[in-house]
């Protein structure tokens, strides 16, 4: 079940969680109606969402929703929100852990410091979401606006079940629920290439397992063509007027997942200037130098991005995420007393996830066993399995207790 889960996560958090919900400035059934400057409003909102300004955001959109509070688009745009000012807050969003499989993202407890109001908040969004919904589906089954909406309210309730919750079955039947919503309305409106979005986010993903889990997710429904996929999004990157920034995150992953570092790059470079103020964009571009194999370039951008967080250029920077780059980076380089400093300093984060300061733990003993400080590696290791005895992490940090790390 574990790959079947990456579906989940990929499906609905690359596609609809990044996404701006910007079907409302393209549809005008779905536009607040009370509010003269709503538009602008709402155009204000997605910037301030792109660069991560969640608190300004969220008072935008619920400003435009007091002007229209049965519009569960606008519902949307506010659970959109909360939704990932909270994974944002939660380290959730760093795409290392959906880059690449194997990571254990899916498994083990409920993140510690979730918020439980903040789920409250988010449960009694969509449910006053899909209520609105699914009332005007009984009414009209063909009803555009609501199957849109309702596909995004089942992707959003469905990303928050699977990065928080870990209920990946009831994640993975509301991730269903919304690629059969975006498909209904495609099928009404084959002009709608907003709608391709989230199908071809799927199609790719699932097309991406492996022949058995294919063929087993086919039993339940969920077929899926890389090749397909790719086009979608490339489709919507090109010519939707309210997707294409979201159609661009999506291709940047999947083309890194892909290993064409060259082409992700160029989208994400592109969002970087659009978004300058947008840590993750900052933070995603380093990622594909280190992964492409450009070890000095990705040790400078990574710099970089740990300078401008310490000045201010962006908003709420989670920097330990960029400074375990920049640590795995110079390990990369054969750096290691460098490495090692930064390694110390994800691992003693406040800020940070106990999953990855449990990964900066074990890299840093790692690296003192490459240095020969074999007693502070074995405290090292020690410290990895008191994070969290069943993960991979520990099973690694046990076989080093045994015997010293001697690289790879």
């Amino acid at each position: 079940m574990p790959r079947l889960a990456i579906l989940v996560v990929l499906m609905c958090l690359l596609v609809n969680g990044w996404c701006n919900s910007a079907f409302a400035s393209k549809h005008p059934a779905a536009r607040p109606t009370a509010t003269p400057t709503g538009d602008a409003l709402l155009q204000s909102a997605y910037t301030h969402f792109y660069d991560l300004e969640y608190d300004k955001c969220i008072e935008e959109f619920e400003t435009s929703l007091k002007a229209d509070p049965e519009n569960p688009t606008l519902i949307n745009h506010v659970l959109q929100a909360e939704l990932f000012r909270e994974l944002y807050r939660l380290n959730l969003l760093d795409t290392t852990l959906y880059a690449r499989e194997g990571q254990g993202f899916l498994s083990g407890a409920r993140p510690e410091n979730a918020d439980s109001k903040v789920r409250e908040r988010i449960m009694k969004l969509s449910d006053q979401a899909l209520a609105i919904e699914n009332s005007r589906l009984q009414k009209n089954s063909d009803d555009i606006d609501a199957l849109f909406a309702r596909g995004e309210t089942r992707g959003y309730r469905s990303t928050y079940f699977a990065l928080v919750d870990k209920n990946s079955l009831g994640a993975l039947r509301l991730a269903m629920g919304a690629r059969n919503d975006h498909e209904h309305v495609l099928k009404l409106d084959p002009a709608n290439i907003d709608a391709k979005l989230v199908i071809g986010s799927d199609e790719y993903v699932v097309g991406s397992l492996p022949l058995a889990v294919r063929l087993m997710a086919g039993l339940a429904g969920v077929t899926g063509n890389k090749k397909k996929g790719l086009a979608y999004l490339q489709d919507v990157a090109e010519h939707s007027q309210s997707e294409n920034v979201d159609a661009r995150i999506a291709l940047a992953l999947f083309l890194r997942r892909e290993a064409r570092y060259a082409d992700a790059l160029k989208d994400v470079r592109s969002l970087g200037k659009e978004y300058p103020r947008n840590f993750l964009f900052a933070l995603e571009e380093a990622n594909l130098l280190k992964d492409s194999g450009q070890g000095l370039e990705a040790i400078a951008a990574y710099t970089n991005v740990v300078a401008k967080a310490k000045s201010g250029g962006f908003a709420q920077p989670h920097t330990e995420l960029a400074a375990y780059g920049l640590a795995e980076s110079l390990r990369g380089q054969k750096k290691y007393q460098e490495a090692l400093e930064d390694y110390e300093f994800v691992r003693d984060s406040t800020q940070c996830s106990r999953e990855l300061r449990q990964r900066a733990s074990l890299a840093a003993g790692e690296v003192l066993d490459i240095l020969g400080m074999r007693e502070q590696a074995r405290q090292q290791y020690q410290a990895t399995i008191a994070f969290d005895s069943e993960s991979v992490q520990a099973e690694s940090a046990r076989k080093w207790l045994k015997s010293p790390y001697r690289g790879a």
